[in-house]
Parts: C-alpha cells; structure tokens; sequence
C-alpha cells in the first residue's frame, strides 16, 4: 500500500501546475497463454490484481481520462480456431471510470488468441481527439499470433498522435518479435510480479509524470507575451539539432508547452532579428520547466509615400555599431526587430540613411519619397558619371553610365543632378561635358547627351 500512496503522490504533484490533459489506454492481454503459472498466481491473476491497484491509485488526479481494452477473452482458443479480432474497448474514456474499469477488470478471465498490432490499430480509434497526451501502456506476455506488422500500425498510431508505451511481461519467453515495437516505443520485460509492480511503477511515472518546458520569449516588461518565431534547441556544445519549434501561445495567451527529452544539455536559438541564444540549458525531470529569454520586439517599416506605380526598393538594415547586413527588407513591408537602435540604408539612387530607435510592439515606419526617371541617349559612345548636387552645393557620386552605351535610364531620388561625360573614342580631357538636370518624383527626365 505504501507504494501505491508514493505513486498518487507523485502524480498529484505532476499535474499540480495545470498541464495539459493525459489520456493513457490500458491494453490488457487475456490470451490463453496469460494462464501459465507465475509464481503462486497466474499471469493474469497477478495483470488483473496490480493493474487494478494502479487504477484505483490514479482516482483523483485532475486532467487524466483511463480506458481498457482487453484482447483474447471472448472466444476460447482451440486446435483448429483461433478469433484474431477478439479485442474489445471494454471501457472507454471518461471521468471517474476507475470503478468501471476495477470491475470489468476483475471479470476478465483468459482464453483466447494473442491480437496484438490488431488491438493496437483500433486502439487508435479509442481516443476522443488528439489534443490531449494519448498514451498506450499494454501488458502482455509477448506472443502475436496473428502475424500483422505492428510498424505499420505504428505508422497508423503516430498519425493519430498516439505515443504507445508498449510493457512485457515475459517469463523466459521469446521476446523478439516484440523488437519490432521499436517502431513505436520502448518495452520492459518482468521476470517476476515484484518486477512487474517496479515496472509498471515506472511506466505509469513516465506516462504521467512527464517532463514539460515552456519557453517564455519576454517583451520589455518582462512579460512572456513575444511569440510567432522559429526556435532551435541544439545538444548543447554542438550543431546537432534537436529540437524545431515555431512559437505559439495557446488560447489563454500563455506560452505552449513543448515535452522535451531530459537527458540532454541544450543550446538555444531564437530566431529574432537578430537571433538571440540562451547557451547550457539543463531540464528537470518530471516537472514542468519555464525557460525564459529576453526578445522585446517591434517593428521597423518602410514605405514609399507618393509612388503612382509599384518600384523595387530594398533596404539594409544593420544594428547599431555593426556594418553587417541583419536584413534585407522590401519597400512597403514591415519586418519585427528586437528593441533597440538600428542604421537603415535604403537602396535608392543616391542612397538613403536613417538611424531607427525600435521599441516594444510599436512601429518605426521610414518613408521614402518615389523616385523619378532619368534617361538619355546619345549620338555616339560615351562614358560617364552621374552626381548629386546638394543644397548646400555639395557634390556627390551616385552612378557611372554604361561604359560606352549610348542610351541607358536610373530611378532616382528626387533632386539636382549633374551629369559629366566625353565621348569614348576622343583621348583628351579637354572634350568632357557637363550638364545639369533635376529629377522629380514620378516623371521622367530625358536628356541628349
């Protein structure tokens, strides 16, 4: 009785933060074979009675739902017959069911054949949805008799969201076929009914005591409100990927909760711009983990702000002190940057440069205005260069002509412009021309050269 109360307690204890809910189907196995001595019970005298125990221990525990399935306890094997469909859902999922389930259990007497990838494929049909854990625990002493590949129900399992956790009790028996369940899970096998009892302890532990993380991506206030981003969890130290999750809060705005395997130390990576890593990150067993890292985000947005027809822009963006390009991003988007100050180059002709300062969930929005047409034509080869003239009369490079192109056209930003050009084939200095013209948003500027 002591380790049935020590199981409660630990599954009370595991739910106590309102995790998502379980739903674990026991499938029992009531073939003829479940008969043979096992000590100074049967096998299935000593299935039934610890089975039994464990359901009356799980009463109580908030968000799980049990059922049974049995197989091989309707129709008696013969010399000549053998009923490969003989499973049934003797009790399907429900709250408070564990006195219906402690009955049947008790009335189930042992003689049929040994169904199991059959029992496994309805048993994907036993669960109400798939947004809940739905876990299998099945007890059975190893032998399929039927012949069906149980990684093709697994494939069907899986579909469902199934996880099974597939439990043996074996005495000497050949457990080889049961190798093939390692399509779907692990098993364990019970030599003797003290075995059986830690075994099933541990399974149930697994089952329900499982390992949760939550990882909270923290705005400014330190609220775990930031979410909609890729996020990597590497074995820590490497570039082994194990983990790929899109962030999510679920429909009370809080953040999902992820199972994630305990044994490993994880580096992680989410992919803000730019990127943010929480190095060295250790999971606790059987609890529920809260990872939190600092991703305050807004938005920096472009636009081009009296553009009659659609143009191609793009824009660097870099973080402040860093001349490495952190993004290209189009005119007339918005893209999501962590807070803080950014240098923005748009790639108009002359360029465009503006220092941005990114706050929590608000919109820095760079408006640009459209550029106009400059074209010409010449009447022979000509090589050139083309200047912007600033109010100040300074003069600055903004594009060389094609070299030796007697038409070509830019967009340019609105301004005054100068171009300096000579025709190609004449070797002096002294042919070089200049002309002056202005650009406005919108129109064309067409000049002979």
């Amino acid at each position: 009785m002591r380790l049935l109360t020590v199981i409660f307690f630990l599954l009370v204890t595991a739910f106590s933060y309102g995790q998502q809910k379980t739903r674990i189907l026991f499938i029992l196995d009531a073939s003829n074979s479940m008969n043979a001595r096992w000590g100074v019970q049967t096998r299935i005298e000593a299935a039934k009675e610890l089975l039994a125990n464990t359901v009356d221990s799980l009463a109580g525990v908030e968000n799980l739902e049990l059922a049974l399935r049995v197989y091989g306890h309707q129709s008696p094997i013969t010399a000549t017959f053998q009923d490969c469909n003989d499973t049934k859902l003797e009790v399907p999922f429900g709250v408070d069911n564990h006195s219906r389930i402690k009955y049947r259990i008790r009335s189930i007497q042992a003689k049929g054949t040994t169904p199991i990838a059959r029992s496994l494929e309805a048993a994907a049909g036993d669960f109400p949805d798939t947004s809940t854990r739905n876990v299998i625990i099945l007890i059975t002493d190893g032998l399929e008799a039927c012949d069906n590949d149980p990684c093709i129900i697994a494939q069907k399992l899986k579909d469902k969201g199934v996880k099974i956790t597939p439990f043996v009790i074996g005495l000497g028996l050949d457990m080889s076929y049961l190798d093939k369940f390692n399509c779907i899970g692990t098993y364990a096998e019970a030599e003797t009914k003290e075995a059986f009892q830690t075994v099933l302890k541990s399974v149930i532990s697994k089952a329900v005591l499982n390992t949760t993380v939550e990882i909270d991506l923290l705005d400014i206030n330190k609220k775990p409100k930031e979410t909609d981003v890729t996020m990597f969890l590497y074995k820590a130290g490497t570039n082994e990927l194990m983990y790929t999750f899109m962030h999510t809060l679920n429909k009370i705005g809080l953040p999902d909760t992820l199972n994630i395997d305990p044994q490993y130390t994880y580096d992680l990576v989410v992919n803000t711009l730019p990127r943010v890593e929480k190095k060295g990150i250790v999971i606790k067993k059987n609890t529920h983990n809260i990872i939190p890292v600092d991703c305050p985000q807004g938005y920096i947005k472009t636009r081009l702000t009296n553009a009659t027809r659609p143009y191609q822009v793009e824009t660097r963006v870099m973080q402040e002190k860093d001349g490495k390009t952190l993004n290209v991003q189009q005119i007339n988007t918005s893209d999501k940057y962590l807070v803080g100050k950014y240098y923005i180059e748009v790639l108009t002709l002359p360029r465009t440069y503006v220092e941005v300062e990114v706050t929590q969930s608000s919109t820095q929005t760079i408006d640009i205005v459209a550029p106009g047409n400059f074209s010409y034509k010449s009447g022979g080869n000509i090589i050139g260069q083309v200047f912007v003239i600033s109010d100040d009369g300074k003069i600055d490079w903004v594009c060389n002509l094609e070299d030796g192109a007697r038409t070509g056209q830019w967009y340019l930003q609105p301004g005054n412009y100068r171009v300096v050009y000579r025709n190609k084939n004449m070797r002096s200095a002294a042919f070089t021309v200049e002309k002056d013209f202005r650009i406005y948003s919108n129109k064309t500027t067409s000049i002979n050269l």
